[in-house]
């Protein structure tokens, strides 16, 4: 009997999807003449590649021209799963990072007016139940922008709706949800996400989240300071409170917002993307895991996607292995996380720009050693 091995990695960041990340292992371990019975399950924890990883198994994809979040127009994927009621979007794709230039990174500017866009598209198709991605956002504006363009006033001390970006949100005098559509009552809105950060403090939005997306020291704290005036106000004229609400600061206080308002509940993006591809399923006749991912860091052991993979297999009694393109953590702690093994792709070293550009080579190529060291 040949070998069951479920391939299911996540994306490598700049490079490949997990749909190309696990096409390019399944090619690797084919020409090893390994003949094991391979089952494709790209995997996504809320960030990048989420929208991919849950129409993997069928739905409809979808697209929508919406405001990036520097203003410009984007063309957004959002998809409806098979049931016609489940929605999935990513943020990413309409508010994220990787739609700006290094050097457009503006965390004082950007909006998630353009996510806030694609909610409104899922619930105009008929969706009473939405998968909302969280990872990879340029912004740190605490949903404002998202909830203004689902209605939602945010209105200054003259009456006037406040601009867009964490900048503007010291400005906010009045919070006025009437224009908030009515079937959001009746629609469940999940939040994938792979952190737990508090809305405000030394762990929250701003102060975490705020660099990696471009914010020097003193920005950090205008934002910080802009958030916590959103979010006391949101306090004074709602009664909630989010202001140290565990995960609330996800996708720059995109959580609170969401949570504020819409009622937003939050997952462990892994668990959903798991449960949805039907892993956990394949598991039980399976021999073998494989993963992976572009970096696998400190991050990773605190709810990434491969470690989600890995912990579930464990737990199963079936061995993981990954195959990274970096590794940047102890191997004892990704072993103790539920990992067997680690396996970098990088052959020699080499420039950033070379790994990314042949990404999907280097992966089927170290896809094809393992496959070879399987059959020993």
């Amino acid at each position: 009997m040949s070998m069951r091995i479920i391939v299911a990695p996540g994306a490598f960041k700049n490079s490949l999807t997990a749909q190309e990340a696990a096409t390019a292992i399944a090619r690797g371990l084919e020409q090893s003449g390994l003949g094991a019975d391979l089952a494709l399950k790209p995997v996504a924890d809320g960030g990048n590649g989420t929208l991919d990883a849950m129409l993997a198994g069928g739905g409809e994809r979808r697209s929508r021209v919406v405001s990036g979040p520097l203003g410009a127009p984007v063309a957004a994927d959002w998809g409806l799963l098979p049931d016609g009621k489940t929605a999935v979007v990513e943020m990413a794709l309409a508010s994220g990072m990787e739609l700006l230039a290094p050097d457009e990174l503006d965390p004082m500017r950007a909006s998630t007016f353009g996510t806030g866009q694609l909610l409104a598209a899922a619930l105009e198709a008929g969706a009473t139940r939405v998968i909302l991605g969280l990872g990879g956002s340029a912004t740190v504006d605490g949903g404002a922008g998202c909830l203004q363009a689902l209605g939602v006033q945010l209105l200054d001390a003259r009456g006037e709706a406040i601009g867009s970006g964490g900048a503007q949100l010291g400005r906010l005098t009045r919070v006025d949800a009437g224009g908030l559509d009515p079937r959001w009552r009746d629609t469940s809105l999940l939040l994938a996400t792979d952190v737990d950060n508090p809305t405000l403090g030394e762990q929250g939005a701003a102060a975490v989240f705020g660099p990696q997306k471009g914010a020097d020291a003193q920005q950090v704290e205008i934002l910080e300071a802009q958030l916590s005036h959103f979010f006391a106000l949101i306090h004074e004229q709602t009664g909630r409170d989010l202001r140290q609400a565990p995960g609330g600061g996800a996708a720059g206080a995109f959580a609170a917002g969401m949570m504020a308002f819409l009622n937003a509940e939050l997952q462990p993006g892994i668990e959903l993307v798991l449960a949805h591809s039907g892993f956990e399923n394949a598991l039980t006749d399976a021999d073998l895991v494989i993963t992976g991912e572009g970096q696998m860091d400190e991050q990773t052991i605190h709810g990434k996607g491969p470690i989600g993979v890995a912990r579930m297999a464990r737990a199963r009694g079936v061995p993981t292995v990954a195959l990274v393109g970096g590794l940047a953590v102890h191997d004892t702690e990704l072993h103790a996380a539920g990992m067997h093994a680690v396996l970098p792709i990088i052959p020699r070293p080499m420039a950033l720009e070379e790994a990314l550009t042949d990404a999907s080579q280097l992966l089927e190529r170290a896809a094809l050693r393992l496959g070879y060291l399987l059959q020993t």
